[in-house]
C-alpha cells in the first residue's frame, strides 16, 4: 500500500512563504510526475504545477514566479515553496503522484491535504 502525506500549511500573512512537503511512503517501486492541486472553500479542485521525474516543473499563470515546485526522488518527497502569499491562495493544497507499486501496477495517488490560509 503506497500513501501520500502532506505537512507544512498553516496561517501566513499576505506576502509572507510557507513551504509544503508531500512524502511518499509504502510498496513504492518508482514515482513519476508529482503534482500539486488546491481547492479552496465552494470551489473546484484546480492543479497548481507539477514535476516530472526528470525534474521539469510546470505552473499555472496564478502562481507563475512565486511558486516553486521541487523534488527529492532518494526521499519520494515533493515541495511547492510558496513565497509573495496572497489571501486568493487560501485552499487546501493536495498532492498527487503517478507511481508503479512493487507489483507493477500503475495508478494515481492523492494525499489528505494541508490547508493554507493567508490573512492579515
Amino acid at each position: 500500500q503506497v500513501q501520500l502525506v502532506e505537512s507544512g500549511g498553516g496561517l501566513v500573512q499576505p506576502g509572507g512563504s510557507l513551504r509544503l512537503s508531500c512524502a511518499a511512503s509504502g510498496s513504492i517501486f518508482s514515482i513519476y510526475t508529482m503534482y500539486w492541486y488546491r481547492q479552496a472553500p465552494g470551489k473546484q479542485r484546480d492543479l497548481v504545477g507539477s514535476i516530472t521525474r526528470a525534474g521539469s516543473a510546470n505552473y499555472v499563470d496564478s502562481v507563475k514566479g512565486r511558486f516553486t515546485v521541487s523534488r527529492d526522488n532518494a526521499k519520494n518527497t515533493m515541495y511547492l515553496q510558496m513565497n509573495s502569499l496572497k489571501p486568493e491562495d487560501t485552499a487546501v493544497y493536495i498532492c498527487k503522484a503517478a507511481i508503479k507499486d512493487r507489483l507493477i501496477v500503475a495508478y494515481d495517488i492523492w494525499g489528505q491535504g494541508t490547508q493554507v490560509t493567508v490573512s492579515s
